[in-house]
């Protein structure tokens, strides 16, 4: 099993990017007055509603606001008394903004801070009046259109390549779900080993034809030619990602192979063996699922296999307001019942429903390592505020998928009437998808 091993970054000029640090409300209040008691109140009301976590407040005076129900096991600081009052109005959005900003500063283990929260107020939330919840649900969800869609993408993947080789893995520079066969496998075993389990499940063959859509940096595309032998069609809208990936794929000899496409994956044209996507349906919006149905229908040989890979939730849901504003652009994680909407509208057949979620936190534990152990880099090519948002957003999607609230659904199916399938799925499992060596 051959492997390609991804550069090292070189660091850009700070400006090339500069676009793309953040806009944060930075601005603070008094600092130096004693906090008035509705002020103390609000605090108190504020974590009855999220579950009573196991957190005190610190004060932007020195004093200490302990937890009414346990121990504390994390401390929250607030800089100032407006950061109060942004974390009560809307403390989806404010949170996030507040701990990048520096304005929320926190003691504790980062990822099992954010995993309290999230369990605690999963419990809470049940039992909120309706004002609340329209209070503090995410109001401004990006449109997932052809044009919007292609600034959603730029606004995350688009960062620069030199950013997320700093922590993705070094084997295909993969920027999704790993598989963890072993607990102990690295990342670059754990992301070989994904691509090795995504191509068992579409059974491919040598000669056969694989459209991708969102095919990131290129390393299923690429793993799919040097390993299986098929020729891959894969459509991106990320120049960054592309230009990487049409690199990589000349510097290995598989351009002969693989044709990498600067356009939206609504214009895929032509039929394929296999459809694939890993990680982009997050991006389509739950209102285009009809049309991508429709699209990969058009798109699949009689007897051809397709597999989607995304997160995805237990129940239908909006994605926190911080991660869409500032992070995620336009994200949607569809339920596993929307999941399905897609097959049915078709009428294809659901071969095989896998849910990826530990392997998922296991990833992100593993990004987040190599973020930390990268931070500084990170600052001198954006900023302090950038840094601390990113750190925000691995420890949370950790939280999140450790908690529950994230799931990673892999779903396969097929046309309805297509007989040609296997009789058992022995072979997905025969040998060891893990490669050594790695």
């Amino acid at each position: 099993m051959a492997q390609s091993t991804a550069h090292k970054p070189e660091l850009p000029d700070k400006e090339e990017h500069r676009a793309h640090v953040l806009s944060l409300p930075l601005e603070r209040g008094q600092s130096d007055r004693e906090p008035h008691s509705y002020e103390r109140w609000l605090i108190h009301k504020l974590m009855r509603m999220a579950g009573s976590p196991p957190i005190r407040f610190r004060l932007w005076n020195g004093d200490v606001i302990e937890p009414e129900v346990q121990d504390a096991r994390f401390t929250l600081h607030l800089t100032d008394h407006k950061a109060l009052y942004s974390l009560v109005a809307n403390p989806n959005l404010a949170f996030g903004d507040l701990y990048a900003a520096g304005r929320l500063e926190i003691d504790g283990d980062l990822p099992d801070l954010m995993e309290s929260l999230y369990r605690a107020v999963h419990a809470a939330r049940q039992k909120w009046p309706r004002w609340l919840d329209a209070l503090w649900r995410n109001h401004n969800p990006r449109a997932t259109g052809i044009s919007e869609a292609k600034e959603n993408i730029h606004h995350h993947y688009d960062l620069g390549n030199e950013f997320y080789q700093l922590w993705l893995d070094e084997a295909e520079m993969q920027y999704t779900c790993a598989y963890y066969e072993q607990a102990d496998n690295t990342l670059e075993q754990a992301q070989l080993a994904k691509l090795e389990h995504v191509c068992r499940k579409l059974r491919l063959k040598p000669g056969m034809t694989v459209v991708e859509a969102g095919c990131g940096w290129g390393g299923l595309a690429r793993y799919m030619a040097r390993n299986y032998g098929v020729k891959v069609h894969s459509y991106n809208i990320s120049r960054e990602q592309l230009a990487y990936a049409r690199a990589e794929a000349e510097r290995q000899g598989l351009d002969n192979l693989v044709t990498f496409v600067e356009d939206d994956y609504r214009n895929i044209e032509g039929q394929y063996d296999a459809f694939v996507s890993i990680g982009m349906l997050e991006h389509v919006g739950k209102d285009n699922y009809p049309a991508l149905s429709e699209l990969i229908k058009r798109s699949l040989k009689p007897n051809g296999i397709a597999l989607l890979h995304s997160i995805g939730r237990n129940r239908p849901m909006l994605m926190n307001a911080w991660i869409e504003k500032r992070i995620f652009p336009g994200a949607y994680p569809p339920s596993i019942g929307e999941f399905m909407e897609i097959c049915e509208h078709s009428d294809f057949s659901v071969l095989d429903v896998e849910n990826l979620r530990l392997h998922y936190a296991q990833t992100l534990t593993h990004w987040m390592d190599n973020f930390t152990a990268n931070q500084d880099q990170v600052t001198e090519m954006y900023d302090e505020h950038f840094t601390r948002a990113w750190r925000l957003y691995l420890a949370g999607s950790i939280a999140a998928f450790r908690a529950g609230s994230l799931q990673l659904f892999q779903v396969v199916f097929t046309h309805g009437d297509n007989n040609q399938l296997p009789q058992s799925r022995q072979e997905l499992y025969t040998f060891p998808a893990t490669p050594e060596g790695v």
